[in-house]
């Protein structure tokens, strides 16, 4: 897995890599805003996720997931805040994001 030092370079690698669709979370599934496509808990599979510090602040901490859909037709990205779980979010999805959340 690759190492990233920064949330823009983790972005910018990701997307050389192919992940090019920018994923967010809409409470049991994760939803692409440029084509309306979602994908549940059980269609993807996130491969490997990047884990960033904020500079002065531990709550500018974020995620980097990188997401595959499991039939193949899309590879993207999903950012989160270390604070997501305060928000409107299933158990499913937050049981996904945990696996990799340690």
């Amino acid at each position: 897995m690759a190492t990233y030092e920064s949330l823009l370079d983790a972005l910018n690698g990701l997307k050389q890599r192919g992940y090019t669709t920018d994923f967010n979370i809409a409470f049991d599934k994760i939803q692409c805003a440029a084509t309306g496509v979602c994908l549940s808990p059980s269609a993807f599979e996130i491969t490997e996720h990047h884990r960033f510090e904020g500079m002065s602040n531990p709550d500018d901490s974020s995620v980097v997931y990188a997401v595959e859909a499991k039939d193949g037709s899309m590879k993207g990205v999903l950012v989160s805040a270390y604070g997501v779980y305060a928000d409107g979010i299933s158990q499913e999805m937050i049981q996904k994001l945990a696996v990799h959340h340690e």
